[in-house]
């Protein structure tokens, strides 16, 4: 009954403050990977939610490979947390993976009642996710050590946020018991 939702790692970080946050991202993808790799192994559906940038005729294959193609730590960050063919993915065109996306449809359909979202901005996109996440009565999972913000004091504002007043668990990844289950069909 659980998803694994990435947010916003796979870019081309070509917006404004991007440099800052692709260091912060590039610091928390090791321990997103080794959770990714942990639900893959369990069975647990993994969900991109990405920014389309305004890119309204591209696809998540482009977002790929245009990240790809950009080199850097972004690419590093996208070679490390790659799709897999058994991945799912919605393109967002805002702060939450939930706002004018089929997301919900996606989870419906995958018998979700459990969602653990990582990524970037800890702040913003997953703070969006989250609440409306909760507001759909989701059980949300946070893992402390696989989100990132501009700064540190910006991520630990949005961690005590998540706790202390939407009453989210934020423990670290590894700590994240993943009951294996069957995959649902695409």
């Amino acid at each position: 009954d659980t998803a694994l939702v990435i947010l916003d790692m796979i870019s081309c970080w070509s917006f404004p403050d991007a440099q800052t946050l692709v260091r912060a991202a590039h610091d928390v993808t090791p321990a997103i990977a080794r959770l990714k790799q942990r639900c893959v192994a369990a069975g647990v559906p993994v969900i991109y939610a990405n920014d389309n940038s305004g890119q309204w005729r591209s696809d998540f294959k482009f977002v790929v490979n245009q990240s790809l193609e950009a080199g850097g730590p972004g690419a590093d960050i996208t070679r490390q947390l790659e799709p897999g063919p058994e991945d799912y993915f919605v393109l967002k065109p805002k702060h939450s993976a939930f706002f004018a996306t089929p997301l919900e449809i996606l989870l419906d359909h995958l018998r979700t009642k459990r969602l653990i979202i990582v990524g970037v901005a800890g702040d913003q996109c997953v703070l969006n996710t989250a609440t409306d996440a909760r507001m759909r009565d989701f059980e949300v999972v946070v893992p402390c050590d696989c989100i990132a913000s501009l700064t540190a004091a910006r991520n630990a504002r949005a961690v005590d946020y998540l706790r202390d007043v939407l009453g989210l668990k934020v423990p670290p990844a590894a700590s994240l018991r993943l009951a294996r289950r069957a995959r649902a069909r695409a």
